[in-house]
Parts: structure tokens; C-alpha cells; sequence
């Protein structure tokens, strides 16, 4: 399942590609044809995202504001496929990237001119159970495998957003403030006597966190997964939503995951069975990229000795996922 980071990444593509732009939008799958039916011929105004969820706003017109909203949740098996003219389009953001062969490129537009069209591009045909597909005249947008997928109104979006948490990647974090947000954050936490570990996974806690950053920030933190959270001092929770502003926002600007510092990589910390724990990055074949076995401290790394004090990290299973941790750096 793609963290948070991800989604505000296929935010900002659907964006840069699709923005200002009339679309023809199908389920050539014909599952969201009604759906589809709502969304044709409308005018994609803007995207954005809260956590994991991604809303795509749709208005007849540009500018009279979005009449309709298309919410989808990628789960743990959807994905977008893009095509287009050109190199800079990305391919496909979402499921599994050993599956799919991902490599998330987000395009660049500047002063939000949408790339130009040209009369001898073709669109590709649908390839697999395509949910929806979004069609300009430049490029195709294809969704497939997804957990949720439905129209909204204003109202509806609302109160989607209701339920969730608060989401470090955004500027005010879903609040009045960035403050605002950690606060809640904190307070919700500490109101409830489950772990701190399970509690980072609940979206209504926190928007947008996975098992990687699950994992990391507990152990940048020092702290105890299997802590409750009413037990947590309440500086030590402000200091984890820093760092979850500061680590997420980087991988919505990088397209990675790296949460080891810089002293704590290299020589000693590799995969001793030639990979078999070793968790593939978008951008691993980068210049100047974190290679992907040392861009984190215990995500996948069980069995292996910390990268800080030697002891083996180890792997349980909360609230069905795997959880990660030192148990001498986070006592």
C-alpha cells in the first residue's frame, strides 16, 4: 500500500497533466460506469490529497468551482498507469513496485502551462481491469485495482476528511496551523491506552503514515512501539510529528524513502544474502541516490544487527502488519 507520500506525489501529476483540461473519463472495466457517466466532458480543476486518499476535483466550467469529486483509495492493489507524448510522463504510481516496475517521475510545468498536444499521439488501449480512465487530448491517466472509487459532493468530501487524521505533508496539516494539527495529533495519541505503534498506522490518528515510516520514526524517536499511547510524554509525540513533517515531506519532494542519517550508513549494515530483505526505492537507479539498503534502520532489516548499537532488530506482527524495531535503542 503506497504511504501518504506517494498520493500527494499522483496529486500533483494529475495536476500538472491534467489541470485546466476537459476530460473524457470511462470505466472501460464498467464497474464505475455510472460514476464515469457523472465526470465525462468536465473540467479537472484540481487534485489533491489527505493521507491516502486522493480527490480529484471536476466543474463543467474552469474557475465556477468543482461540482463533483472523484475519491479513490489505492489499497494494497491499485495503481495509476500514465501515457503520454514525450519522456517526462511518468508510468505508473501505486501497487506493489516489484510488480508493476514503477518509476514515479512527477513532470514539470512551468507556470502551470500544461504540456502541448500534438495531433499524431494515439492513446494506448486499456490494459488489465482499468477502473477509470481519464483522457486529454496529450496524455491518458489509467486506474486500476483500486480499494475505493466513487463520486462525491462537497459535503460527502467533507466529511471523508472528518474522519481522518491530521496529514504532516500538508502546509497546514489539514488544521488551522501546522501547531494546530500536532496538537491534535498528540492529543489523540495520548487519549487512548493502544500502543503507540498500532496507533501510528490509524489513519483517523495520523493521515498519510505506512510501515516504513511506522517503523522509522519510532526508532529516530527512541521509543517503544509497544508503548500505550496515554503513556507517551506529550514532548516526545511533538517531536515525532516534527520529524514526520520533515521525513514525509521530503519523500513527497523526492519520490524516497530515507529516513538514516547520514553517519549511520555505509560498510557493515549490507544484506548479507545478496538482497533478499531489500526493499526497492523508486529511485534507486538515480545519481546521488541513498542505495535502498541503507536508506532505513529497522524497515525490513530483521534479524540484522541496528545500525546503531549491534542488537539484532526484531519483527512481530500488530494489528496485522509486521512491526520493526531495536529492542535496546527503543527500551
Amino acid at each position: 500500500m503506497p504511504e501518504g507520500h506517494t498520493v500527494h506525489r499522483l496529486a500533483r501529476t494529475l495536476e500538472v497533466l491534467f489541470a485546466g483540461r476537459r476530460l473524457a473519463v470511462s470505466s472501460p472495466q464498467g464497474r464505475f460506469a455510472a460514476g464515469a457517466a457523472l465526470l465525462d466532458g468536465s473540467v479537472l480543476v484540481r487534485a489533491e490529497a489527505w493521507g491516502k486518499q486522493l480527490f480529484c476535483g471536476f466543474a463543467p466550467v474552469p474557475g465556477d468551482g468543482v461540482q463533483h469529486w472523484l475519491r479513490v483509495h489505492l489499497g494494497l492493489y491499485g495503481a495509476w498507469t500514465f501515457a503520454g507524448e514525450g519522456d517526462d510522463v511518468v508510468h505508473a504510481i501505486g501497487a506493489p513496485r516489484r510488480r508493476i516496475g514503477e518509476r514515479d517521475s512527477v513532470p514539470e510545468a512551468p507556470d502551470g502551462a500544461v504540456p502541448a498536444a500534438s495531433e499524431a499521439w494515439e492513446p494506448p488501449e486499456p490494459r488489465g481491469a482499468v477502473r477509470v480512465r481519464l483522457l486529454a487530448d496529450h496524455a491518458v491517466a489509467d486506474l486500476t485495482g483500486p480499494t475505493a472509487c466513487e463520486v462525491l459532493t462537497d459535503v460527502e468530501k467533507a466529511a471523508v476528511e472528518g474522519r481522518l487524521g491530521p496529514d504532516p505533508i500538508r502546509p497546514d496539516g489539514g488544521h488551522a496551523s501546522l501547531a494546530a494539527a500536532r496538537d491534535a495529533f498528540v492529543a489523540r495519541v495520548r487519549r487512548s491506552r493502544v500502543t503507540v505503534g498500532q496507533q501510528l498506522m490509524d489513519q483517523a490518528v495520523v493521515a498519510g503514515v505506512g510501515n516504513i515510516y511506522r517503523a522509522e520514526v519510532l526508532f529516530r524517536a527512541g521509543l517503544d512501539p509497544l508503548r500505550p499511547g496515554r503513556d507517551v510524554p506529550a514532548a516526545v509525540l511533538d517531536a515525532i510529528w516534527d520529524d514526520l513533517v520533515d521525513l514525509m515531506r521530503d519523500g513527497a519532494a523526492t519520490g524516497r524513502i530515507v529516513t538514516t542519517r547520514p553517519a549511520d550508513r555505509g560498510a557493515g549494515h549490507d544484506v548479507p544474502d545478496g538482497g533478499r530483505r531489500r526493499t526497492r526505492q523508486n529511485t534507486d537507479d538515480d545519481a546521488g541516490a541513498v542505495p535502498a539498503d541503507e536508506a532505513f534502520y529497522v524497515y525490513h532489516r530483521d534479524g540484522l544487527p541496528c545500525r546503531v548499537c549491534g542488537t539484532p532488530v526484531l519483527l512481530k506482527e500488530l494489528a496485522g502488519r509486521n512491526l520493526f524495531w531495536c529492542p535496546a535503542c527503543q527500551a
